[in-house]
Order: C-alpha cells, then structure tokens, then sequence
C-alpha cells in the first residue's frame, strides 16, 4: 500500500471533490446537516467555489491512490467572531477507514489552521451517536462543550450533535 497523500484541494480537483461529497450525503445522510437530495441539484458551480484559494477557508483531500476522505474548513466572519474556524464536512470512505486517514485528515487541518493569523479556536459538531468520529475529536484534543439537542431531523428521526472545540 502507498503513502496516503493529504493536499489541499482546488478547483481542478472538482469533479473527484464534488463525487466524494455526493457520496458521504448519501450513504451518512446522519452525519451531516445538508442533505444529498439538495445538493444532488447544486450546479457544479457551487462544488467550484467551495475549492476556491482564499486565506481564511480551504478544503483538504486524503488520497489513496484516489481522493477517499476530505474535510473543509472556513473562518467566522465579523470582528466578534473571526477568531474562530468551523471545520465542516470532514468524511472518509469505507475503503480509507482503519487505515489513520481521518486522524492525517484532522492533523492537517489543525497545522494549516494554526497558520491563519488572528485564528484561536476551531470548532465542529458531531451527531452523538457517531462514537468513532467523536473518539477521532477527543484524541486530537478536542473538548465538548454542549449539546444541541434534536439538531437534525432525519425522516422522523431527530439527532443530536455534541458540540466541540479546540483552541489552537
């Protein structure tokens, strides 16, 4: 097996990007707050913006040989809340499971974070019933701090998510 390669992505990683999303909305519609049927719709255009270079966001792939895990992450806006990131959307495939992708994945996106001046925290979400995820965060140092209870409705099923923080 190679060496899996973590890279920011860019736009000429789209159509790979893009699929790799679809994917994780479909087969965990629980782990995340959009759902594959919006954003199955979304024009590519969307995928290609969310892939655009800018000093406050950026979106990491893990690749093994192909694109198999991502997460991104983005800055607050306004002076009251810019010190914080949000990572969002971070997935791994079942193929890169098992294999360290996700603790790279999150690694990664803490070195780069801590490189944009002025950023103090980083902060996510994870449904409570996601224990691999969630035991992922808190290895990494990440501290609970709430609960938003019944945060997602999913059909008839209502999800909490267990909110988390780091500071860099």
């Amino acid at each position: 097996m190679t060496e899996p390669i973590i890279r920011e992505l860019d736009e000429s990683d789209v159509e790979s990007f893009w699929n790799l999303r679809l994917r994780a909305l479909k087969e965990e519609p629980e782990s995340f707050g959009a759902s594959y049927e919006e954003s199955v719709e979304m024009p590519i255009e969307e995928a290609v913006k969310r892939l655009q270079k800018s000093d406050d966001a950026f979106v990491l792939g893990a690749f093994n040989p192909d694109l198999v895990g991502m997460l991104g992450l983005y800055r607050r806006q306004g002076l009251k809340l810019r010190h914080k990131g949000i990572i969002w959307g971070m997935y791994v495939a079942p193929e890169g499971r098992g294999k360290g992708l996700g603790k790279a994945l999150l690694s990664a996106a803490i070195e780069r974070a801590s490189t944009i001046p002025d950023l103090e925290h980083l902060m996510l979400s994870v449904v409570t019933t996601k224990e691999a995820a969630r035991n992922l965060y808190l290895s990494l140092e990440f501290k609970p701090y709430g609960v938003e209870s019944e945060a997602l409705k999913l059909g008839e099923r209502l999800l909490d998510e267990e909110l988390m923080s780091l500071k860099l």
